[in-house]
């Protein structure tokens, strides 16, 4: 686990969160999706599908909390 100090400018966590990090995330999430399907089911189309609703859930609750809790978002 990374550790920030408080007086840590913004561009430490920044870093530990860019691009490239994203892009792993994204890719490790792929992964498993594709592992989590039965073997009848692992396609590309098909963890495509999947994916997207995951992704889409996810989105939808952001914008719920972000509604019930005041973020604006």
């Amino acid at each position: 686990m990374a550790y920030f100090a408080n007086d840590a400018p913004d561009e430490s966590f920044g870093s530990l969160l860019g691009p490239g990090q994203v892009d792993n995330q994204i890719r490790q999430a792929l992964q498993l999706t594709w592992m989590s399907l039965p073997a009848d089911r692992r396609t590309v189309s098909e963890v495509e599908r999947v994916f997207r609703l995951l992704v889409d859930r996810a989105l939808k609750d952001l914008r719920d909390d972000g509604a019930t809790f005041g973020q604006g978002v």
